[in-house]
């Protein structure tokens, strides 16, 4: 229902109990393990009785008692504008209970797993010894959530819509229960990934939509696009129980070997703005009945931007979820073009909720970019990035949080789950929780721990006194409060399980997905006209090789050697042979070049500084013109601080992708070749491209959705987001912050694989996205 709100002087007057009574104007019913409300032109409201929440009623309406005091506060008062509700409740909190709203979990897996990183118990016992149900909290969730105060919840994989539902409704009455009644903000990364042997039919439903990545979104240049995800997603995330995205990354792939370009959309300031804009105005407007004010209501999903200010320019491609790629260069001095989707796409926003409502800053430290303190540490602890350009210059007043573990201790220098307090290694935990609240920083990620916030505050009482410390601490309060009223949390955080099902992953969304994903599609080449491919021809495809190897979590995964995509699937439109004299065309599905991210413990064993270059291309790749010197270094467990590879060579670790392609050429004896690839980043085509008549480009589609394009169900419309460089000498040359500096491939067709380059059926795409968004500043 749409929010009505009373003249505040009237409101005040029914807080002093100075209104007369009144006919009662809501209605009640039992719904599951909670009780609904319906106030007639007001807030409904959800409640669960085991919370020992009671209802009070003023001027007819229905209002919870949150903190049982037996009277209505402003902050239960759902007639009361966010801002209002939020001081009122911070001004009420102890400096215990906003350490612990300033906290933010680890990763939540539901049910938990027995080992590894994320484990959880139930009662003493793993999961599947417990005999819990699925939907139950773990022994360490109802730990944090009642000894620390922790209101901020990161949840990963579970284990069913209904599950997610349920969880979600145990968890929120456990926290309505305790305390002062603050609901339960949980949040997830992105979710809605495909499953590429999945099949799409008119009806089919799923356990959430699928869409194509960042990337497969830029690929559209189309914003709208990109909207429709984002109000598709946050129904489906409100159906679930989470409230609060850590998304969307909208920093600038500048740097062509970043590990992280695949989660961006792309290296055009321009096109990302409009991306960034678009995916936040979806995520976070309610419309209609949904609404409350301003915008927000319960399908608005709060959206956590990221990361403040940039962190596509890695030295070297590197990424700083390691030592080994802390620094952030900027070789071109582009740094003002890097924040750009964030000052005029994320902050603002053409829909009503104005701009997102929160910031994550990047691990790295942004190198001598702090004009005023000449510090040199971590996004998270930088004074300058945050108080004065986020905070002043920008007039920033939302909510920002630090990326996960920047607090924790640094172990190792190339391993994932170690800490990040890049450039503040010598602080100890507390007083970097204390330099990153100063900093203008309003909540800590990954932390489930109260007591270094608490001594944090106890550092700012001994050094600005008492009255200053509480400030801050009700500033960031506020701020973490707003989003959770914004959202309706504080009046219904319940689910219905059946309403979840019925809504997560219904038709009509896997059909919005599976559409983005056809328009995601691009096609660089097509030599004589050779796509699209009549269907019932005989097709080979040859299987991929997988090496041993170990994820981004450092865990061990084994080789493997298989088809890359679902032969069922395949053959609902080609007869399949591993013959390919028997063959009229093959297919070739591979994913662009895979590198060690730039650091190799073999080569440190070995005597070196243990970095190595990032290659964009298959066979192995010596970095002859590499920086001598690097721009930036230095990390306490190293002894050094030049990390140039130059002379160093490397070899994709996926080379044998490349073998796939010219193995098949030769064994087709001029019959067509047609590759696709899956790009996580820019490739050098010049390896392969003379072997393949077609090339397609995608970004994480359906195997049913590239058969559609490669069959003509669907014409390819898709762009290229990013440049393709002609080789890995102009991927030297180029700056770490400067978008579209490179030297672009050309094929034998003529075709320069550019920035908005792509083919449809009648040949180069001219239309109203490339006459927007091609630039003339291209190095060709």
């Amino acid at each position: 229902m749409r929010m009505k709100f009373t003249p505040y002087a009237f409101v005040m007057a029914v807080l002093c109990g100075q209104a007369a009574t009144a006919q009662q104007k809501f209605t009640s019913e039992t719904a599951g393990n909670h009780t609904i409300i319906k106030n007639q032109g007001g807030q409904l409201l959800g409640y669960s009785p085991s919370s020992g929440v009671k209802i009070l009623t003023v001027d007819g309406l229905a209002f919870k008692d949150l903190n049982k005091n037996g009277k209505l506060d402003k902050y239960e008062d759902w007639r009361l504008p966010f801002d209002v509700r939020a001081k009122d409740l911070a001004s009420k909190m102890s400096v215990e209970q906003i350490a612990g709203l300033m906290l933010y979990s680890r990763h939540q897996p539901i049910p938990a797993p027995p080992a590894g990183p994320f484990t959880g118990t139930y009662k003493g016992k793993s999961f599947t010894e417990s005999g819990a149900k699925a939907s139950e909290l773990t022994d360490q969730q109802i730990d944090f959530l009642t000894k620390d105060n922790v209101r901020h919840v990161l949840v990963t994989s579970v284990q069913s819509p209904a599950i997610a539902a349920e969880w979600n409704n145990n968890m929120q009455a456990l926290t309505e229960g305790i305390g002062l009644g603050i609901p339960a903000n949980n949040s997830s990364d992105p979710r809605h990934g495909i499953v590429a042997s999945a099949e799409f039919n008119a009806g089919a439903g799923g356990t959430i939509s699928m869409w194509p990545g960042s990337l497969g979104m830029a690929a559209t240049f189309d914003p709208a696009v990109t909207e429709g995800f984002g109000h598709v997603a946050a129904t489906e995330y409100r159906a679930l129980g989470i409230a609060t995205a850590l998304s969307p990354q909208v920093d600038i792939a500048s740097e062509p070997r970043w590990w992280r370009a695949s989660g961006t959309f792309g290296e055009d300031p321009q096109l990302a703005t409009d991306m960034a804009r678009a995916y936040i105005d979806g995520f976070q407007t309610s419309d209609g009945d949904k609404e409350t004010s301003g915008g927000w209501g319960y399908n608005s999903v709060n959206a956590m931007v990221k990361h403040w200010p940039s962190g596509g320019s890695g030295e070297g491609g590197r990424d700083a979820h390691y030592g080994f790629g802390k620094y952030a260069v900027y070789p071109a001095k582009q740094f003002a073009k890097n924040v750009v989707p964030f000052t005029e796409g994320a902050f603002k926003l053409k829909g009503k909720t104005g701009e997102a409502s929160a910031v994550m800053p990047y691990y790295t430290i942004s190198y001598n970019q702090d004009t005023k303190n000449g510090e040199n540490v971590g996004n998270n602890y930088n004074k300058f990035i945050i108080n004065d350009m986020l905070r002043g210059k920008y007039k920033y007043d939302g909510v920002v949080c630090t990326d996960w573990l920047v607090t924790a201790d640094e172990t190792s220098v190339d391993q994932f789950l170690s800490g990040k307090s890049w450039g503040v290694e010598k602080l100890s935990i507390a007083e970097r929780h204390y330099k990153a609240l100063i900093a203008g920083v309003d909540q800590f990620g990954g932390n489930s721990d109260a007591a270094p916030v608490i001594s944090a505050y106890q550092m700012g009482v001994k050094e600005y006194g008492e009255a200053f410390m509480r400030k801050r601490f009700e500033q960031s309060a506020v701020r973490l409060l707003k989003n959770i009223f914004r959202v309706g949390l504080f009046e219904n955080p319940y689910l219905d399980v059946n309403e979840t099902q019925a809504t997560v992953g219904k038709p009509e969304f896997m059909a919005a997905g599976y559409d983005a994903q056809l328009k995601s599609v691009i096609m660089l080449k097509n030599k004589g006209s050779v796509l699209p491919l009549k269907k019932n021809k005989t097709v080979y495809i040859p299987k991929q090789f997988t090496p041993a190897g170990r994820n981004f979590l450092g865990m061990p995964t084994p080789e493997k050697l298989d088809y890359p995509v679902s032969i069922s699937v395949v053959k609902k439109y080609f007869n399949v042979t591993d013959n390919p004299e028997d063959a009229d065309y093959a297919l070739v599905f591979i994913n662009s070049p895979e590198s060690l991210g730039g650091y190799s413990a073999d080569d440190v064993k070995a005597g070196g500084n243990g970095y190595l270059p990032i290659s964009l291309q298959y066979g192995p790749y010596t970095a002859t013109t590499a920086r001598a010197t690097s721009i930036a270094g230095g990390d306490p467990l190293e002894n050094f601080t030049n990390r140039s590879y130059k002379g160093k060579t490397s070899t994709a670790i996926n080379t044998t992708d490349l073998n796939m392609v010219t193995d098949t050429y030769a064994k087709m004896k001029g019959k067509p070749v047609i590759v696709s690839v899956m790009m996580n980043n820019p490739t050098v085509f010049g390896e392969f491209e003379k072997d393949a008549d077609a090339l397609l480009v995608q970004f994480g589609v359906q195997d049913q959705a590239m058969l559609d394009i490669l069959t003509g169900t669907k014409e390819p419309s898709g762009l290229l987001p990013m440049q393709m460089p002609a080789n890995m000498e102009t991927v030297e040359a180029q700056a770490e912050d400067m978008p579209l500096d490179m030297k672009c491939y050309k094929d034998a067709e003529g075709h320069v694989y550019d920035f908005a380059y792509g083919l449809n059926w009648k040949g180069v795409i001219k239309d109203a996205r490339t006459a927007k968004y091609q630039h003339s500043n291209k190095v060709n």
